[in-house]
C-alpha cells in the first residue's frame, strides 16, 4: 500500500502588496469598498473627501489609512496643491468624485451645464495632469463615468459624459504612457448616493433589477471595487473602458 500525501493548497500573495493607492472620493460608497479592496490586497491607502466629516475619519480608521484630505476635486487650485503635496511613487489613483446630472438640456443653465461635465471630464484631465509625475511607470489612473444608453429626456448631460469619457481616457493613456489610464462605466450601483437619488422608490428600483438583470442580483459598490484593483494589478490594461452592469445593457432594466 502506497500512503498518497496531500500538498496543501499554495497561498496567493496579496495583488498591491506594498503598493499606495490614493481614493479621491473615498469616504463612502464606491470609493471607499475600492480603498477597502485594495486594503485587503496588501496596498496602503490615502483617501480624500470634499469635507473633513466624520465619514471620512471613520474610513480613515477603518482602513489605517495613510493620511487624508478634504478638499474640492473640481476646483483646479485644490486639486494641484493636493497632488503637490504627495510623495512620488505614488502606484494607482482613482477618481470617483462627481456626482450625477439630470435635467432637460434646454432649461438647464450654461453654468449647470458646464458644471456637469467639469464634474467628470475637467477632471479627469487635471488629474491627469497634476498625477502623471506623482504615479510610477506602470501604475493606474482609474476614473468612473456612467454607463452610456438611449437617448431619454432628462440625462441628457450625463449621456454626452459617458460617450465622450472613453475617447478622453484613450487619449490621456497615450500622453502620460508609461502611466496606464483606464474608465469604469458602470449602471445602476446600489451605493448611497442612488439611495438618495431614488429615495422611495429604491426598492421597487432593486425587485425590478433582480428580476431582470441577467446575474439575478443588483450590482454593489464591492462589485466595482473588485474590478477597480483587477484593473490596478494588470499592467497589460490602458486606454479601456470596463462596463459593469450585471447586464442591464442586455436587457431593457
Amino acid at each position: 500500500m502506497t500512503a498518497t500525501t496531500t500538498a496543501a493548497p499554495k497561498r496567493r500573495e496579496p495583488e498591491l502588496l506594498g503598493q499606495t493607492v490614493v481614493v479621491i472620493g473615498g469616504s463612502s460608497g464606491i470609493g471607499l469598498a475600492t480603498a477597502r479592496r485594495a486594503r485587503a490586497e496588501g496596498a496602503g491607502v490615502i483617501l480624500t473627501g470634499l469635507h473633513a466629516d466624520d465619514a471620512l475619519q471613520r474610513a480613515a480608521l477603518d482602513l489605517d489609512a495613510l493620511s487624508t484630505a478634504a478638499f474640492d476635486a473640481n476646483d483646479p487650485a485644490e486639486l494641484k496643491r493636493f497632488f503637490a503635496g504627495l510623495p512620488k511613487g505614488i502606484d494607482h489613483v482613482m477618481v470617483t468624485a462627481g456626482g450625477p446630472h439630470y435635467g432637460r438640456l434646454l432649461e438647464t443653465t450654461f453654468d449647470e451645464l458646464r458644471h456637469a461635465l467639469g464634474d467628470h471630464l475637467l477632471l479627469a484631465i487635471e488629474a491627469a495632469r497634476n498625477a502623471a509625475d506623482r504615479v510610477r511607470p506602470g501604475g493606474t489612473l482609474l476614473f468612473m463615468t456612467p454607463e452610456g444608453g438611449r437617448a431619454s429626456v432628462g440625462a441628457g448631460s450625463e449621456l454626452t459624459v459617458a460617450a465622450a469619457f472613453p475617447a478622453l481616457v484613450s487619449n490621456l493613456a497615450l500622453e502620460v504612457a508609461p502611466v496606464r489610464v483606464n474608465l469604469i462605466a458602470a449602471g445602476f450601483i446600489d451605493t448611497p448616493l442612488s439611495a438618495s437619488l431614488l429615495g422611495s422608490d429604491l426598492e421597487k428600483r432593486r425587485d425590478q433589477l433582480r428580476a431582470t438583470l441577467p446575474i439575478g442580483r443588483v450590482v454593489g459598490p464591492d462589485d466595482v471595487a473588485a474590478l477597480a484593483v483587477h484593473i490596478m494589478s494588470n499592467t497589460a490594461l490602458t486606454g479601456a473602458t470596463y462596463k459593469i452592469d450585471g447586464g442591464q445593457q442586455l436587457v431593457s432594466a
